[in-house]
């Protein structure tokens, strides 16, 4: 009886012994999960609070330009001159819808039949060089981008124009859509491929020839991430500014044609801020137009979030 008895404690000892480690294991666990959700937390709390400081700092600083300037003057006129106290910013704004528009006029039918060209057409040692390519475009450094148009677009603007200058609206809208068009072309490019294979076969099963397919079938049903990938690309077109600076020509006026020296909202601010007083009507206008930027790209980016939800809702 003196056996039995003695391997009976010995396995109660051995299962308490790893009921221990088990507890102790499992403890372990909870502490580093409970350590790196608190950790997640706060830097989740601590984004949301220095953005909120941003935008609070830049909206409060932009608003103390209507204790000097009226609403309709700084939005309707189109007289900046800041050394006559005049802050008229209309020209600024419509030259950056301006130049926003027709950057996604040159840009998206290129970036979206790329997309398609890689997605349904290429072959695939085709895919997997453009495909890395477009990724590498995507990184390349803003300036380098305003760089290759001040010393190669600019010169051949001018000698095709004949025009003493070749800055303006269109070498600026150029340099971007180089710039937004792997963006959009990589986020189109996912978007399409992620259309089930059974509406292509559906379709081919009907007769459709491969364009009828693209056009009527894969383009449509991939349309809410293309459309992202476009307003995504134009967050981008509109908040760039040293490729827009080296380009456009940095003149506070309208720009009545394509090649007349002009300034958006990021040329403007990006060249005068350094040069004005903190506690000046100056300085308050220059922040009422990063505070109209920051407004565009929310704006942008909240429609972004939408269609995802509809597309997600959709699937």
């Amino acid at each position: 009886m003196g056996a039995p008895v003695h391997n009976l404690e010995s396995r109660l000892k051995q299962s308490s012994v790893k009921v221990s480690a088990n507890a102790k294991r499992h403890g372990r666990h909870l502490l580093s999960n409970s350590i790196f959700r608190y950790y997640f937390l706060f830097s989740i709390l601590a984004l949301c609070f220095v953005l909120g400081m941003v935008i609070l700092f830049i909206g409060k600083t932009a608003m103390l330009m209507f204790g000097q300037v009226s609403l309709a003057d700084f939005f309707f006129s189109f007289n900046w001159s800041p050394e006559e106290d005049a802050f008229g910013a209309a020209a600024f704004i419509v030259n950056t819808l301006s130049l926003t528009a027709l950057t996604m006029v040159i840009a998206v039918p290129v970036s979206v039949g790329m997309a398609v060209l890689i997605a349904e057409i290429a072959p695939n040692w085709l895919k997997t060089f453009i495909r890395p390519v477009l990724d590498l475009l995507v990184g390349i450094p803003s300036i380098v981008y305003g760089y290759l148009g001040l010393t190669v677009l600019l010169p051949f603007l001018r000698d095709v124009s004949g025009q003493g200058l070749g800055d303006g609206i269109l070498a600026a809208a150029l340099v971007l859509s180089l710039m937004v068009l792997p963006t959009i072309c990589r986020i189109s490019d996912d978007a399409i491929v992620a259309v089930p294979r059974k509406y292509r076969d559906a379709a081919y099963a009907l007769g459709s020839t491969r364009l009828q397919v693209i056009m009527r079938v894969v383009l449509p049903a991939a349309g809410r991430g293309i459309i992202s990938a476009v307003i995504l690309g134009m967050t981008r077109a509109v908040g760039e500014t040293m490729a827009v600076v080296m380009v456009i020509g940095n003149t506070a006026q309208l720009a009545k044609t394509l090649f007349t020296p002009s300034s958006v909202l990021t040329s403007n601010i990006v060249m005068q801020i350094s040069n004005v007083e903190f506690d000046s009507t100056w300085n308050y206008a220059l922040h009422m137009m990063a505070f109209l930027l920051l407004v565009i790209s929310f704006v942008l980016i909240l429609i972004i979030r939408i269609l995802g939800r509809k597309r997600r809702d959709a699937a």
